[in-house]
C-alpha cells in the first residue's frame, strides 16, 4: 500500500513493490520507488508524463529529503 508524505502542498508518494505510479498520483505529484539499482524519484507531469534524476538514491532517506528539498521549490 502507497504511503502519502505531504510536504509544502505536494503529495509525495511512497510506491511499494509492484504498485503503479499512475494509480496512485496525477499531475504535480512525486513518486518515490526502489527497485534493485536504488531508490528513484518521479515527477508526475502533465497527462502522466513522468520526468526523474537521472541516478537512483542509495537510501530511502535520500531519496525522500531530496523529494521534499523538490516540494520546496514546486517541483
Amino acid at each position: 500500500m502507497a504511503d502519502v508524505i505531504k510536504h509544502r502542498k505536494v503529495k509525495i508518494v511512497v510506491l511499494a513493490a509492484g504498485e503503479e505510479i499512475g494509480a496512485h498520483c496525477r499531475e504535480g505529484d512525486i513518486a518515490i520507488l526502489a527497485d534493485s539499482a536504488g531508490w528513484w524519484i518521479k515527477f508526475v507531469g502533465a497527462d502522466g508524463h513522468l520526468d526523474c534524476y537521472g541516478d537512483p538514491y542509495p537510501s530511502y532517506n535520500e531519496a525522500l529529503w531530496s523529494a521534499k528539498a523538490a516540494a520546496e521549490f514546486g517541483t
